[in-house]
């Protein structure tokens, strides 16, 4: 993995970001940035629709981006979208728009998964990172809270509270006085309050804060003489007042204002000094690192099979308690079936494969709840739980994969769902199927055939003679598909010995 180049792109609230970094052993050095104040929480409107202009503004710095990514390779690239695409109800429309634009797809992810990966990035960036600490980062539309030790994190969160939410509403055109400030400041404490018991419980030993907003406000009091390092409180009373007396920030006449932050300057201060009072901290380191070295350092992680995901799926299915070796079995005839239909991908990672193999390993975790329709309670779980390493979009396939491993298909044939993710399901049902019995024991011998016309799933005859059980499963699920007006074939013949085809 030498001299291997990745990317990540942060598609944020505030502004668009591609890194470019070169793998050397461990560590990651980074070789290109680019930067585009795109503003996309400013173009969401009371109703929370982006409007043309802020997707306009988005696609353009996109497509910059794009021409710098041509020659990567899918898996070396990972694009992520935070908050303000979490709450816009038109992101869909524009992701599509988006992901053309810049060559890759791009993901939506969780408050908190955008806070574990802000503090992998952060982590990476400390002398030792062993220690306790707190870390923040306040972006243009949420905050992020983590407290974690080494590279790994013990809480997270995500307010919604940024930069550009907070100066568009507390600070229209830049106006700033004693009653806006302290307005703006008490909304921040509100939110804060909702995480501070907790995170006093867990404590740490220092604090961290990353982010534009976080470096803009250290470079002005160390400009100022107003810190010797980093952002302290007395510092922050001091650029306080002279945010006031100014009464516009683009009449703050102190050193180091720089144009690209005037616009949601107030506003990041205003979080940054209710962050400081809630928590008492009187001194906050700064930090380089951010969203997008995290995603580098995760990227790398699953180039060195140290993926976050098959973590969060062993947790997962020891949390809800699943049965481990009937889960195996499904996950291990599941791939032995797409294997038969699917020709080895140029890429070095099957993505397809491994959604089928983490659904199959997740598929029961609603029995946790309830064994009645559990297959709906795992697809609720997957689609909605905290899943570390997993965008939106993946745990939305995963529910899906999860839902319609069993029942009826005609409601599954409703849903947007592309032709691989038909395979998998296909793979899925039909392992579940032939692990009826929950035993271990032998399985049918059985091929899949797949290709533009239909599928088809030969069973052998003699095996289906002594499982009538089986049989009668498998003449139903032909049916559910023919029902649900997709090609799928059972066709039973006599096979050599084994399990068919590998």
């Amino acid at each position: 993995m030498k001299h291997l180049q990745i990317a990540a792109v942060d598609l944020g609230s505030n502004s668009f970001r591609l890194m470019i970094g070169r793998i050397e052993g461990d560590q990651i050095f980074a070789q290109d940035n680019l930067k585009e104040p795109v503003r996309l929480a400013a173009g969401l409107s009371s109703d929370r629709m982006l409007d043309a202009s802020a997707q306009a503004r988005g696609l353009e710095a996109l497509r910059k981006f794009g021409e710098r990514l041509r020659g990567f390779r899918p898996s070396e690239v990972r694009a992520v979208g935070t908050n303000s695409l979490r709450v816009a109800k038109n992101s869909a429309a524009f992701l599509e728009l988006a992901s053309q634009a810049l060559g890759f797809p791009i993901e939506v992810i969780s408050g908190r998964e955008e806070a574990r990966l802000i503090y992998l990035g952060v982590a990476h960036t400390l002398p030792d990172p062993g220690h306790r600490q707190l870390v923040f980062d306040i972006g243009g539309g949420s905050t992020e809270f983590i407290i974690g030790s080494g590279y790994e994190p013990i809480v997270l969160e995500s307010l919604y509270m940024g930069c550009v939410s907070y100066s568009l509403r507390y600070f229209p055109g830049g106006i700033v006085d004693k009653q806006r400030m302290r307005e703006a400041e008490v909304a921040a404490l509100k939110e804060l309050e909702t995480i501070e018991r907790n995170f006093r419980k867990v404590g740490w030993e220092f604090s961290v804060a990353s982010s534009g907003s976080a470096k803009a406000i250290a470079e002005l009091l160390e400009l100022n003489g107003y810190s010797e390092s980093g952002i302290t409180r007395e510092g922050l009373q001091r650029l306080r007042t002279e945010l006031i007396r100014a009464g516009d920030v683009q009449k703050l006449a102190i050193q180091g204002v720089r144009p690209d932050r005037v616009p949601v300057l107030a506003g990041g201060f205003a979080i940054m000094n209710a962050v400081a009072e809630v928590f008492n901290l009187e001194h906050v380191a700064f930090s380089d690192g951010a969203l997008r070295q995290g995603v580098l350092f995760d990227l790398v992680g699953r180039y060195d099979h140290a993926d976050q995901r098959d973590n969060t799926v062993e947790a997962f299915a020891r949390r809800h308690q699943v049965d481990a070796a009937q889960a195996e079995r499904v996950a291990q005839t599941a791939d032995m079936l797409y294997a038969m239909s699917v020709p080895p991908p140029d890429e070095d990672e099957d993505i397809d494969r491994r959604f089928l193999g983490w659904a199959a390993r997740l598929h029961e975790v609603g029995h946790s709840i309830a064994h009645a329709s559990y297959h709906k309670h795992s697809a609720y779980i997957l689609g909605n739980a905290d899943m570390p390493g997993f965008s939106r979009m993946d745990q939305a396939r995963l529910a899906l994969l999860a839902l319609a491993h069993r029942g009826k298909l005609d409601r599954i044939r409703a849903m947007q769902t592309n032709e691989r993710d038909w395979l998998l399901i296909l793979c899925l049902r039909l392992a579940v199927i032939l692990h009826r019995a929950r035993d271990g024991g032998a399985v049918p011998q059985i091929e899949l055939q797949h290709n533009r016309k239909g599928t088809q799933v030969i069973v052998g005859s003699d095996c289906l003679r002594e499982r009538p059980l089986t049989s009668a499963l498998l003449e139903d699920e032909e049916r559910q598909w023919q029902q649900a007006g997709l090609s799928v074939r059972l066709k039973v013949e006599r096979l050599s010995a084994g399990m068919g085809r590998k």
